[in-house]
């Protein structure tokens, strides 16, 4: 196994491939910069860095309460069209358009999962006075950044091969943008149904030497093992799709993918990442994720041969890249199954790790795997932030990762070294999952300190009354307790409920991740505090199943729970949290110390504090109000959405000190905040822009005129 010890806590030994070179023995340049300093947003993250940075500061902490909304756009999603048998177009109601898909193909989407366009995720880009970014049904969309008005639409109808991968499948989070520096402005970005689009940045239309015949798209499930076009997985959903945007660095175009993950085979696709030149289309590289051969590096972390059928281990989320390095930073998802790993013995390499490759090969640099064997879901959510920090004197090009587990792993993003230690750890054993052998260790960042809590005793369930702290008690009374990495039990009647685990599957840290300022080395991470029990259950092999076991429940069992609200194990009874807060909260992160600026709850808790049995108490701050949506920094405020706190107890955009974490202001929301905002300055005037619901609708605001 790639694994290597030392006497008393193992140190996590980096991994280098030989592939680490000089800067000067690159593919020549220049390269062109994706980056904010002229107030544009040319990357998902403002630049492919991860930064989510930029340095305007037209607006600050005197006038952000000043702000309003200078436009508003509502989605296309709700007027769509379908290709006719003689190959028009025919527009109409999304509503009527899926209709007459139904109609046609009965069976063409999965049950209660037909297109809605409800989930605006997606961050735009600003270039050149245009936003660019697309709609849940896979509609990119270029908008008038001073105005809102629709420049235009490419539809590439994701809808008719029936309903994307993913719990919530109709999910899009971005685009990506390439230029040659002279004429020739591309925008990239997937479908749920599998393809890579490419249209010009000026008209929305097809590149017409991008793909097949001129149509601006390559198949990008083909030569994928297991990926085959039309295929279903048993709730009817496709298996492979992709929901987040590339990343181009130098001229190649890069994503990961969405995989099914609520499986009930061992066998999977394997999440391969994938790379195409920019100006043609051309396959250029894969990553393989999971081994594709016996010869390859890893497969010795695959016990039993289970390389051959294993699956997932998809980069689901957002990449992060350095041109001048010419290096590519892929955060790896959890392999097949999810939360039962009988099937695939082993650390499982390339799972749950952090993994450069070189840009013009694929080549693997260095890798670091954050989880040994995975069994909790602890996938990376969401991309690498890079910057570049001084520690102890010593000028390092860093990567820091955070991690749905709590931990911000640092490395130096040329070498793969970490910045600080990083031990193995002996962690719990025990479980009653039949063939599960959890890894003896997992890695323990010695800096920085978790930003959130991990695991679960006695002792952090919440105490706000004598009473409450009963109503708690009894609520875990037959759940298995434990630290980080404490085994999944299965619920026997009359044995154990299960394993109550934190931070849960969905993470500390989301998918939208952290924000860190290129200028101080201070990173910003919002995370969140919840319990969860994950249920495993035994699948029908009459429908297909080859697993023992697999998480969730038998499809209307598990809808039925959501609907009753029982699918998250221990319950406090009247809608009580179960620990103590705060429930979620903001940290700043000095990466050139590894040591905490500041923490502070975000947002006051209104929706516990009114509780009837908590409303008379003097509480602090208890958070609680954080969303999954990201930061996003400026010269002066970190930005972030809140779930309350606005007019009426609604959501709002809140600023905030990025030197103390005192709030600055904030702005009431129109709706919820679906997408983490961005910013950008067209004809002198500073835009805050982002994806909300009720239309689902993107929303500018701006200072008065």
């Amino acid at each position: 196994m790639q694994r290597f010890v030392s006497f008393g806590f193992a140190v996590m030994t980096f991994t280098v491939g030989a592939a680490v070179h000089a800067q000067g023995d690159r593919a020549a340049g220049p390269w062109q910069t994706y980056d904010t300093s002229n107030g544009e947003w040319r990357s998902y993250a403002g630049d492919i860095h991860g930064t989510k940075y930029s340095p305007l500061d037209q607006i600050d902490g005197n006038n952000f309460n000043d702000l309003e909304v200078a436009w508003e756009w509502v989605s296309v999603d709700g007027t769509v069209s379908r290709t006719t048998p003689g190959g028009g177009e025919w527009r109409a109601p999304l509503d009527t358009i899926v209709a007459t898909l139904v109609e046609d193909t009965p069976e063409l989407y999965r049950v209660n999962q037909a297109p809605n366009g409800s989930r605006l995720q997606a961050t735009p880009l600003m270039v050149d006075g245009v936003l660019y970014f697309n709609t849940p049904l896979s509609q990119g969309v270029a908008v008038d950044a001073a105005t809102g008005r629709t420049l235009w639409v490419f539809n590439p109808k994701t809808y008719e091969d029936g309903t994307p991968t993913m719990s919530s499948p109709w999910t899009q989070r971005g685009v990506a943008y390439w230029t040659d520096g002279e004429d020739d402005e591309r925008i990239f970005w997937g479908t749920g149904n599998g393809y890579l689009v490419c249209v010009q940045a000026g008209t929305g239309r097809p590149c017409p030497d991008f793909g097949a015949n001129g149509s601006g798209m390559v198949d990008a499930m083909v030569g994928i093992p297991r990926a085959v076009r039309g295929d279903r997985d048993y709730l009817n959903a496709m298996e492979w799709g992709i929901h987040s945007p590339p990343i181009v660095v130098r001229d190649k175009v890069i994503h990961g993918s969405q995989i099914a993950d609520r499986r009930i085979t061992k066998e999977a696709i394997p999440g391969w990442v994938r790379a195409w030149d920019a100006r043609t289309g051309e396959h250029s590289w894969d990553f393989h994720t999971v081994p594709n051969s016996p010869d390859e590096y890893g497969v010795d972390t695959w016990l039993n041969g289970s390389w051959e059928y294993s699956g997932n281990g998809n980069v689901w989320s957002m990449l992060a890249g350095d041109n001048e390095l010419g290096h590519v930073y892929l955060p790896t998802g959890t392999v097949t199954n999810d939360y039962y790993g009988a099937d695939r013995p082993g650390d499982n390499l390339f799972s749950e790790s952090v993994v450069a490759v070189d840009v013009e090969t694929g080549q693997r640099l260095w890798h670091f795997q954050a989880v040994h064997h995975g069994l909790w879901d602890y996938d990376f959510p969401t991309h690498s932030n890079l910057v570049d920090i001084t520690v102890d004197g010593r000028q390092i090009k860093a990567l820091a990762q955070v991690s749905k587990q709590g931990f911000v792993y640092v490395f130096d993003r040329v070498t793969g070294e970490p910045v600080w230690p990083i031990e193995e750890r002996p962690v719990p054993q025990e479980t009653n999952m039949p063939g599960e052998v959890p890894s003896a260790t997992q890695p323990f960042p010695t800096k920085p300190a978790p930003f959130d809590y991990q695991g679960v005793t006695i002792d952090d369930l919440v105490d706000f009354t004598p009473e409450i702290r009963e109503m708690a008690l009894e609520a875990v009374d037959g759940f298995r307790l434990g630290p980080l990495f404490t085994p999944l039990d299965r619920n026997i009647e009359g044995v154990t409920r299960g394993t109550i685990m934190r931070p849960p599957n969905t993470g500390a840290a989301g998918w939208a991740g952290a924000a860190v300022d290129p200028e101080t080395g201070v990173l910003y991470v919002p995370s969140f505090n919840q319990p969860v029990v994950m249920s495993l259950y035994q699948p029908d092999p009459a429908l297909g199943a080859t697993v023992a076991y697999t998480h969730g429940a038998p499809e209307e069992q598990r809808l039925a729970r959501v609907r009753a609200r029982t699918d998250r194990g221990a319950q406090m009874p009247l809608g009580l949290p179960l620990v103590k807060p705060p429930y979620s909260r903001m940290s700043a992160i000095d990466l050139n110390t590894g040591e905490y600026a500041w923490q502070v709850p975000t947002g006051n808790g209104d929706r516990y504090r009114q509780h009837r049995l908590l409303r008379e108490l003097n509480l602090p701050p208890l958070g609680g109000d954080g969303t999954r949506t990201g930061p996003v920094l400026t010269k002066t405020l970190l930005i972030y959405c809140l779930a309350a706190g606005g007019a009426d107890g609604g959501p709002r955009l809140g600023a905030y000190d990025k030197t103390n974490g005192e709030e600055m202001g904030s702005v009431n929301l129109p709706s919820g905040a679906l997408g983490t905002p961005m910013t950008y300055m067209v004809s002198g005037r500073q835009y805050i822009a982002l994806g909300i619901g009720g239309g689902p609708r993107m929303v500018a605001f701006a200072l008065p005129d």
